[in-house]
C-alpha cells in the first residue's frame, strides 16, 4: 500500500486544554476545527482527532520488544532522522518524560531506526521513529 493518502485517528483524552497544549505547543501541531467535544489536529500531514472522554480506562499492556517495555496501544510517526532529532530534543527541552529514551535500534543492521516512546496528558502512548533511510521502513 502507499503511505501518499493521510491517515486519520481518533482518540480519547480526558482534558482537550490539556490536549490543545501538548499536541500544539509541545509536539508543534497544527490546530484544524474544533468544538467544545474535540480537536482536529495536523500530525505531520495526517489527521487526528482529539475527543473528550474522560471516563475512558486507559490500558497499562505492554509488549517486550529489544528487552524493552513497549507500551501497547500506541501510535505515532516516522521521520527523517535530522526531523527525528530536532522532535528529540524539542521533547527534552519542554520536559517530557521518555518511557523509552530516544536511541537506535537495529544498529547496523537492515531497517536500522531511531525509536522513542513517550506519553501525552491521557495517558495516550506514541512511538515515534527515524530513519536515515526512509526506504527501509519494511525492509526484513
Amino acid at each position: 500500500m502507499s503511505a501518499t493518502c493521510p491517515f486519520h485517528l481518533a482518540f480519547p483524552v480526558h482534558d482537550l486544554a490539556a490536549a490543545r497544549g501538548f499536541y500544539r505547543d509541545v509536539l508543534g501541531c497544527t490546530e484544524g476545527r474544533s468544538s467544545n467535544e474535540w480537536i482536529d489536529f495536523d500530525f505531520y500531514g495526517h489527521q487526528i482527532v482529539a475527543h473528550l472522554a474522560p471516563e475512558v480506562p486507559r490500558p497499562a499492556a505492554g509488549n517486550s520488544v529489544d528487552g524493552k517495555h513497549v507500551p501497547v496501544p500506541h501510535f505515532g510517526a516516522v521521520l527523517p532522522m535530522q526531523q527525528w532529532q530536532e522532535l528529540a530534543e524539542r521533547l527534552r527541552q519542554r520536559g517530557v518524560a521518555f518511557v523509552i529514551e530516544p536511541h537506535i535500534r537495529f544498529q547496523g543492521q537492515v531497517g536500522e531506526q531511531a525509536t522513542m516512546f513517550f506519553y501525552d496528558p491521557s495517558n495516550n502512548a506514541f512511538e515515534i521513529k527515524g530513519f536515515a533511510d526512509l526506504s527501509q521502513l519494511f525492509a526484513k
